[in-house]
């Protein structure tokens, strides 16, 4: 009947695949090696392509934690009952680290719980996060110690309170805490939604995830071609047999298919090993527990099947340059010059598709993010298809020199193709890390502030609340080893007089404390001065010479000396311009309570333990004190997080494709180990295969490193004309990803010079 498939066919082709699958795992030792050296370098590459798949996951998993936990934002006002819990911040940093810390009260038997905790810690108890414990246990222990109060450790917080395994926190109970400086709460949990990024971090974003995946996806298609040579001779024999064409590339679709399934099987195991060492690695701040890892099942089921799809198509693409004939393999013959002009049109294709975009960084539409993925991995890939044309250019006419060249040389005119596979997954690394960075380094100055603060008067900026004696909490920041000046003053507020009272802030300090907020010019103890806002903004009314005020919480009247001179202000180190009163401690009244003290303190740069030792001490003094390190300049949180994401995946994918190189050498040595062993026998030195073989991995590197070079500029610039930013170059991070791609390349030659020598032994002769 016309059109119905002719009995069998059907039967046939399953029998091929089934074939090719067998011949994937047959050969003896030999096979089996090649198996499974071909299931680990593919298993290396699902393993990354599953951590990948399972970070949206891990973060979506931080943020469910902390938003269960979170107790800042705004709430109404209510009243204290059973059901209620006073809290205070006691945030604070150890080590340029971030400690989450809470001082807490119950005020009734049904008090709310935070995640994590079994029941609120009592007076003198504090529970602590396990990296929190591990640190007051380790040498450095005492040195944060002090901030505790010499609280008892009764329990840990579980990981449903904590973001991450490394997460510094603590919950401090208190039984004298108030309402005043506190916050009341009758349940954790909810939040402000979180800020959507901008368009240029958007695009900053895409691009990041197509330079860390596109890497994987280049050298799984790499892995998949382990044993081509042996594959190749392998099927000439079934020709031989009497194998047309059609079954030749379905024997070989279905061993590059087992291939790739074992490699999926080996990935699996290898994720799942990895995942249960995520809580012992620290990432700038970044920590997830084993849990978190877990891929969406859609993302697993779509490298379950681009995996073994693409391990087809590798082999069938490579089948097109390779005849197949009963008595022997066209490819060992002269190498056919390869075509330049198809390779140009997919780097054409992605400047294409990425050039429209121009000002981007303006608007967005949901679109483009789609376009800018495809522009940038088709530019990306064009370095792929560049790669092997470049090298067979750059050895051709390669002639003479010592003997460990002309080795190297001549198996690069003979077969570069295996090189230039090995070397492709890092040159697109290393081309999409320079563009990224020409990109992060361009839209910096967008997402960094200047704080208007001057470290070369003050490093650090102490807020103290209120307190019953401010002087001689001000005199222990100042005596605190490390600190080479403290300007001090204690402060309150006072109302003018009138029907419409005025606030202003009064200072009290000595000459050189309060010449940090105003030009004085003469000063003596016994002076209050009076600061004005500049011209045009609104004067201060009601504190003229000779004005009754009250001051403080507690309404001490006082009055305002004859002798008021008006100063102007100046920014403080902090980069606040204030106004009020300035009070030496002369004219100050003892009368006045409820003083808060503030210090700015220069701390000695040699002594990296003097700022913890502020902290300690303002935290002896008032567990709720506000410490900040002062900065010229900030950036936003979301720019440092991508930063951080970017600096984190770049090196995690070096490694791992390290790691994947490592297993293709191994392959390509032990192709050649019958070749190898046969130049040792005839008394070839083994420090010359040795060199043989790094010169044989240098210039593919070099080729690719320059490619790389030229590409990750183009791409950074386009990324830059994109966001409308300058385009301009920085030579150190150029030169910086070179140098960690070329060494990443090195080690692992120099990881396999040991197989080398191994297999240069005389067993290596043996055949079958």
């Amino acid at each position: 009947m016309t059109g119905v498939q002719p009995p069998g066919r059907r039967g046939r082709v399953l029998a091929d695949l089934w074939l090719g699958a067998r011949m994937a795992v047959t050969g003896g030792r030999d096979g089996w090696t090649r198996a499974a050296l071909t299931a680990l370098g593919v298993g290396i590459g699902v393993a990354m392509l599953l951590l990948a798949a399972a970070v949206p996951g891990a973060l979506d998993a931080r943020a469910v934690r902390t938003e269960a936990r979170n107790d800042t934002g705004w709430r109404p006002e209510q009243a204290a009952g059973a059901n209620t819990v006073l809290l205070a911040f006691a945030d604070t940093e150890f080590r340029d680290h971030p400690v989450r810390g809470r001082i807490v009260r119950a005020e009734g038997p049904a008090a709310p719980v935070p995640p994590g905790l079994t029941r609120l810690p009592g007076a003198g108890e504090v529970v602590v996060s396990p990296a929190l414990r591990d640190l007051l246990d380790s040498p450095d222990g005492p040195l944060f110690a002090p901030r505790l109060r010499g609280a008892q450790v009764t329990g840990t917080i579980g990981a449903q309170g904590l973001s991450g395994p490394a997460e510094l926190a603590f919950y401090l109970g208190s039984a004298d805490l108030t309402d005043q400086g506190a916050v009341r709460r009758d349940s954790f949990g909810g939040g402000e939604p979180g800020e959507e990024f901008s368009p240029v971090l958007m695009v900053l974003v895409v691009v990041v995830v197509v330079v860390l995946l596109l890497p994987i996806v280049v050298f799984v298609g790499a892995a998949v071609r382990f044993g081509g040579d042996r594959r190749d001779r392998r099927l000439a024999a079934l020709r031989l047999l009497g194998a047309d064409t059609a079954m030749i590339r379905r024997i070989a679709a279905g061993e590059a298919a087992a291939g790739a399934v074992f490699g999926l099987a080996v990935g699996g195991v290898l994720f799942a090993a990895g995942r249960q060492l995520a809580p012992l690695v620290t990432l700038r701040d970044i920590s997830v527990y084993a849990a978190d890892l877990r891929p969406a099942p859609a993302l697993v089921a779509a490298v379950a099947v681009a995996v073994p799809v693409l391990a087809v198509l590798v082999a069938l693409v490579a089948l097109r340059r390779v005849v197949v004939e009963p008595l022997g393999v066209s490819r060992q013959g002269a190498t056919v010059r390869r075509r330049l002009w198809w390779r140009l049109l997919l780097p054409a294709a992605g400047l294409a598709l990425l050039y429209p975009l121009t000002g981007v960084g303006e608007g967005r539409a949901d679109a483009a993010d789609y376009q800018v993925a495809a522009g940038a991995v088709l530019l990306l890939v064009g370095t792929v298809t560049l790669l092997p044309w470049l090298i067979d250019l750059a050895v051709r006419r390669l002639r003479g020199g010592p003997v460990p060249w002309q080795l190297a040389v001549r198996r690069l005119q003979l077969d570069s193709a295996a090189s230039a596979r090995l070397v492709s997954g890092v040159a697109v690394a290393v081309a999409g890390s320079i563009g990224l960075q020409m990109l992060v380094a361009g839209v910096e100055a967008r997402f960094t502030t200047r704080t208007g603060q001057d470290t070369s008067r003050a490093q650090v900026f102490v807020n103290l609340n209120e307190l019953a004696d401010p002087g001689a909490a001000l005199a222990r920041l100042a005596a605190v080893p490390g600190v080479v000046r403290s300007a001090g003053t204690s402060g309150t507020f006072a109302l003018g007089r009138g029907a419409a009272d005025r606030t202003a802030e009064v200072r009290i300090g000595d000459c050189a404390a309060l010449a940090e907020y105003a030009r004085l010019g003469s000063c003596a103890d016994g002076d209050v001065f009076l600061v004005q806002p500049p011209a045009g903004e609104p004067q201060l009314a009601g504190f003229g010479p000779g004005d009754r005020v009250t001051v403080g919480p507690n309404g001490t009247a006082w009055t305002l000396p004859r002798r008021l001179p008006t100063v102007p202000a100046i920014p403080d180190p902090v980069g606040w311009t204030g106004t009020g009163l300035l009070v030496t401690p002369g004219a100050a009244d003892a009368a006045w309570t409820g003083l808060r003290a503030q210090a700015l303190i220069s701390l000695d740069p040699a002594d990296p333990d003097a700022l913890e030792r502020v902290r300690n001490t303002a935290a002896e003094v008032d567990l709720r004190a506000q410490v900040l390190a002062l900065a010229d300049e900030r950036q936003a949180t979301q720019f440092v997080n991508v930063k951080r994401g970017l600096v984190v995946g770049v090196a995690v994918t070096l490694l791992l494709l390290g790691a994947s190189m490592l297993v293709g050498v191994l392959e390509q040595l032990r192709e050649r180990r019958r070749l190898l062993a046969m130049l040792t026998a005839v008394g070839t030195p083994r420090r010359t295969l040795g060199l043989s073989v790094l010169w044989q991995a240098a210039v593919p590197v070099l080729v690719g490193l320059g490619l790389a070079v030229a590409f990750g500029l183009g791409l950074g610039a386009v990324l830059l004309r994109m966001v409308g930013a300058p385009v301009s170059v920085s030579w150190p991070v150029v030169g910086l990803g070179a140098a960690l791609g070329g060494g990443v390349v090195l080690l692992v030659t120099g990881a396999s010079l040991p197989a080398l020598w191994r297999l240069t032994r005389p067993e290596g002769l043996r055949t079958e």
